[in-house]
């Protein structure tokens, strides 16, 4: 049975007809070629399929956690199911753009938005985001935890995807809640959004760019970062 019905089929081929360029879904799942996949592994599969065979520019890219561990490892995917949106073509590219859990719900718009923006290369983003992306030295893993019925939790999600397209140094992980319970108790997940940032900024709700943004510069700060992690060492424990 499909995902989306006929009507949602036609205004998602119509959005995915202003794709620029070509865009690669890789998928990372556990069980698939008959055997009985991971919980919403199945459902992720199905809508990736579903989804690239509305548009020629979209293709999608399946592999076995376990089987294909290497790439896994170097694509940063520490749990599945797990969705990465790279730009295709002659010259194929990583954006740091990730999804862990089933893109449904509100999020489900997020993937399209997503989509599109990677086919265009480039996010809208201010001038003053990107001046000050252009500082960062470091690695920022950005981890924006959702659920499927959250209105806000798109805003944050494509916000710090926009900043992983724009900078080579970001991972921006969707983190869906419900199917990785063990993350939200590390990270005191109470309500949603919830945005972690190197694993010991936190912010809560859907904020501005700015906000973010301010946040996020904060590990360029050493000092600062070292009495965060101290600080979030003696919540933990």
């Amino acid at each position: 049975m499909a995902l989306l019905n006929a009507q949602v089929r036609e205004q998602v081929r119509s959005m995915l007809s202003e794709m620029e360029h070509p865009v690669k879904l890789l998928m990372f799942t556990q069980g698939e070629g008959g055997a009985i996949e991971c919980a919403f592994c199945a459902e992720t599969r199905q809508l990736a399929e579903e989804l690239t065979s509305l548009s020629d520019k979209l293709t999608l890219e399946v592999h076995d956690f376990i089987r294909d561990k290497a790439l896994a490892e170097n694509l940063k995917v520490d749990k599945i199911p797990a969705l990465i949106i790279q730009s295709a073509g002659e010259h194929p590219k990583d954006y740091g753009v990730r999804f862990f859990g089933i893109p449904s719900g509100y999020e489900f718009g997020t993937l399209i938005e997503d989509i599109l923006m990677v086919s265009r290369r480039k996010p809208d983003l201010s001038l003053v985001t990107l001046q000050q992306l252009a500082r960062l030295d470091r690695p920022v893993h950005l981890q924006v935890f959702v659920t499927p019925t959250c209105p806000y939790c798109p805003r944050a999600v494509l916000l710090a995807h926009k900043l992983a397209l724009a900078s080579d140094w970001i991972t921006a992980d969707m983190v869906e809640v419900s199917e990785f319970p063990h993350l939200a108790n590390r990270y005191h997940v109470y309500g949603v959004p919830r945005t972690v940032i190197n694993e010991v900024i936190h912010i809560e709700g859907a904020v501005p760019e700015n906000v973010l943004m301010a946040k996020l510069m904060l590990v360029m700060d050493d000092q600062v970062m070292e009495e965060l992690k101290r600080s979030w060492s003696r919540a933990g424990s």
